[in-house]
């Protein structure tokens, strides 16, 4: 009977002491806590965004948005949904080193992040006729992908 309250514990207490010792280590030496964050310094805690850091600091959105401002939703919930699955893709990425050297935004990225132009430049794209370009399908970041971090 005391083997099996012996397994109960170690298959409880094993997982326990992992998520623990993950969140000592991501909120701890990993600086995690910065995600939490709107400041866009915590962006480049991970070598990899330097690049889109320095070129934010150099584009007219520096003095209008943060990082935050054009890659989560405007929703408190979908910020940090995103944060999350973000922080978490790219951690797991950055450490078993299969990270882009390249940073190309994809999939529910660039949809999260043209909804963000979308929701900020709606009287311009008002007054151009959004939706009425020549060719269908085009999106902002498609013409404009280094507006927020120029180059």
């Amino acid at each position: 009977m005391r083997e099996k309250g012996t397994a109960a514990a170690f298959l409880v207490g094993m997982p326990a002491g992992v998520l623990l010792g993950l969140s000592i280590y991501t909120f701890g030496y990993a600086r995690g806590h910065s995600y939490l964050t709107d400041d866009p310094a915590a962006c480049v805690n991970c070598h990899p965004m330097r690049e889109q850091y320095e070129g934010w600091i150099k584009s007219s959105h520096r003095r209008a948005a943060v990082c935050n401002d054009c890659h989560t939703p405007g929703d408190r919930l979908g910020k940090y949904t995103t944060k999350l699955l973000n922080g978490f893709s790219h951690s797991l990425a950055f450490t078993a080193g299969q990270f882009a050297d390249a940073i190309r935004i994809r999939g529910r990225n660039r949809a999260v992040t043209q909804a963000s132009c979308n929701r900020c430049h709606q009287e311009i794209l008002a007054a151009i006729g959004a939706g009425r370009h020549p060719r269908e399908g085009v999106e902002c970041l498609d013409c404009h992908r280094d507006v927020g971090h120029a180059h």
